[in-house]
């Protein structure tokens, strides 16, 4: 049985979704009620998956997800807030969440995107991993993906785990289209609409780092996608 972490202040939503979940879904649900209470649950116990309200007491979502972040990099975090602002959608991505579902919500649709999420884990956890390119020279920067710094001239730029990805997939296409399809998947496992514009805000980021070099550029491809192009 699949063990879920559930931090949600409103006591009776928790409580409705804590029994439909064990119900239906025949999870084991952790109740936290606070950000605080919630840290200390996930520090002593293993969890398959967790989903945290983003507006709560003592510790909110955000806080709360990137606590997680630093002690698991891989458990199924999906957010769940009455925000719905992009600026918002990209916060959570940004600090490594995986799905993201605005309030209100139906619970069927929660059970499905939980079920989505676990069987994606499942299935890279039964594929052996294929070595993978990590450091990556883009003009006069560095890039390692594996620290996510990018260096230029002895300066380091911190980048976030959703921009890092990004920037590795369009290394990996260095000179060539990626396609938007191809990295919406492969980021963010939905081509939809809002993860598409979370990723335009995280290229706008990427082009900025970038923009002291003037042979590198990340253009935009119409219809297709994207390019980093290298001008020798």
């Amino acid at each position: 049985m699949k063990k879920i972490l559930l931090v949600e202040d409103d006591p009776n939503l928790g409580m409705l979704l804590q029994d439909y979940l064990q119900l239906k879904g025949k999870f084991d649900i952790v109740l936290c009620v606070d950000g605080e209470e919630g840290l200390r649950a996930f520090s002593r116990q293993n969890f398959d998956l967790c989903i945290l309200d983003v507006m709560m007491p003592k510790k909110d979502g955000f806080a709360l997800g990137k606590e997680i972040r630093k002690m698991n990099e891989h458990v199924p975090i999906i957010f769940a807030t009455a925000k719905a602002m992009m600026e918002d959608k990209a916060a959570a991505y940004d600090l490594g969440g995986d799905d993201y579902i605005t309030k209100p919500f139906r619970i069927e649709e929660l059970l499905l995107r939980i079920n989505a999420l676990l069987k994606r884990v499942s299935s890279k956890e039964s594929v052996p991993a294929a070595p993978e390119q990590t450091l990556f020279e883009i003009g006069s920067y560095t890039f390692d993906y594996t620290t996510q710094l990018i260096t230029y001239k002895g300066v380091q730029q911190k980048l976030s785990t959703k921009e890092a990805e990004l920037l590795r997939l369009l290394c990996l296409k260095q000179n060539a289209v990626l396609t938007r399809e191809e990295a919406l998947l492969s980021i963010w496992h939905d081509d939809n609409y809002f993860n598409g514009r979370s990723m335009d805000v995280f290229l706008s980021k990427l082009r900025k780092y970038l923009r002291e070099d003037p042979r590198v550029e990340i253009l935009n491809v119409h219809g297709k996608g994207y390019k980093l192009l290298i001008n020798l």
